[in-house]
């Protein structure tokens, strides 16, 4: 399920609901077992001190619902909920803008990066993990 809880950034939320489908089956996670919600640059702003001690609006964070386990969230939680996931339209808006992409290829990215964080996967600790995994789900689903 995608909310969106920003008005600033034009978003096509049934579009990216159909991608976030698409997204969870390729991951074999539930499309049922997160939440992805658009917020203001001020919210993410917020939660990115809060949580990262960064005082700057980033484009996606992830709220897992479950400690993972070694780093790594078990097989069996992947049916339950899994968490939620901000991504902020203005940040992505403007990232799209500086890599050549479109907003929406963007908006696709931050979400698979966010599952993949739900799931367990992080690629400040990992040496490469999550980006080679990431980079196989965004060929994929057509996302380069």
């Amino acid at each position: 399920m995608i909310l969106n809880r920003q008005r600033k950034v034009r978003v096509a939320v049934r579009t990216l609901d159909k991608f976030l489908a698409r997204a969870c089956k390729e991951l074999r996670v539930s499309h049922d077992a997160l939440t992805v919600c658009l917020v203001t640059n001020n919210e993410i702003k917020k939660w990115n001190g809060a949580y990262r001690h960064k005082n700057k609006p980033t484009d996606v964070l992830s709220f897992p619902a479950t400690a993972s386990k070694n780093g790594r969230i078990a097989r069996q939680f992947t049916r339950k909920y899994l968490g939620d996931v901000a991504i902020a339209p203005e940040v992505a808006r403007a990232n799209a803008k500086e890599f050549g992409r479109t907003f929406e290829q963007e908006m696709q990215i931050l979400i698979v990066h966010g599952i993949l964080h739900l799931m367990g996967y992080d690629h400040e600790a990992d040496d490469g993990r999550m980006m080679r995994r990431e980079m196989r789900v965004r060929r994929k689903l057509g996302i380069e």
